[in-house]
């Protein structure tokens, strides 16, 4: 059965499908392929677009939804993670879609499941979804990536989603460059710098995060307006650029991206939410149709 637990689970070949299946999708395309499938959802963390976005994917599709309220399940009573994957899996769904706090659930629960596994985040190590919605948004704008230059802004070392963007956007020929206070930087062989500035001027595309409060055990910056004050993206830093935007959402305004900005034809954020169910629709076809 497969599976999606990392971007790296798709060849080239099969993500170029994903994108065209999505592209078709986008243009009204699609008919009820998962007549009959049906798919439940497992967030141990709170989602909303993430959770909206495949639900509203698999409706397209025909799918039948069944929602795991964790807050209610057995893993409350001692029940093994691996156990209610188990138990799930005993009832005959197709897919299980999984968001777990904790890095490496889903590549866990994938290892017990005949159903596909479809990993909608865990921890700070990966999100496949948003980082392939992300590389359609690209080449929807720039056609071909090789050679361009996107910097990744924020809190790189608690983000799944940076994890992803790095590993897919590279393979189809992006250079990334991230761009961090200190102790935001993971350990990398990529190009990074403190100073956005440093960069404007040569980057084709800026992805930045959420700032991730509830990963960090203590607040590392003083204030999230000290933050911003260094990280933010404004008018002032784009000017009158040509650089489009993106973020994975939920957005904190000013802090990660100015009021403004949101509202500027460069600003990518409600094309990635519009491409993201168009990309779920496709992935779901691929992995259960």
């Amino acid at each position: 059965m497969a599976h999606l637990i990392r971007t790296d689970d798709f060849t080239i070949e099969e993500i170029e499908g994903i994108l065209a299946d999505a592209k078709k999708f986008s243009q009204g395309g699609f008919e009820r392929i998962l007549k009959d499938k049906i798919i439940i959802t497992l967030f141990f963390e709170n989602s909303t677009r993430t959770k909206s976005s495949f639900e509203i994917a698999a409706k397209r599709l025909g799918a039948e939804m069944v929602h795991l309220d964790v807050a209610k399940s057995s893993t409350k009573k001692g029940e093994t993670l691996v156990d209610t994957a188990m138990n799930l899996d005993a009832m005959g769904p197709h897919a299980i879609i999984v968001r777990h706090q904790n890095a490496g659930v889903p590549k866990i629960l994938s290892k017990h499941t005949n159903a596909s596994i479809l990993n909608a985040g865990d921890g700070a190590h990966a999100h496949p979804s948003q980082a392939l919605l992300d590389l359609y948004t690209l080449k929807e704008h720039f056609g071909d990536l090789k050679g361009k230059k996107i910097a990744i802004v924020g809190d790189i070392k608690n983000s799944r989603v940076a994890n992803s963007n790095i590993e897919l956007l590279s393979r189809f020929g992006m250079e990334v460059i991230l761009v961090a206070p200190p102790h935001f930087l993971p350990k990398t062989s990529l190009r990074s710098t403190h100073f956005l500035p440093e960069i404007i001027d040569e980057v084709d595309a800026i992805m930045s995060l959420r700032t991730q409060t509830e990963r960090h055990s203590s607040q590392s910056y003083a204030s999230l307006k000290d933050y911003a004050s260094d990280f933010c993206i404004t008018e002032e830093l784009l000017g009158d650029r040509d650089i489009i935007l993106l973020h994975p959402g939920p957005v904190h305004r000013n802090i990660d991206i100015t009021d403004a900005l949101l509202d500027d034809k460069r600003c990518k954020v409600l094309d990635q939410v519009s491409n993201g169910v168009n990309i779920r629709m496709a992935i779901l076809k691929k992995l259960i149709a």
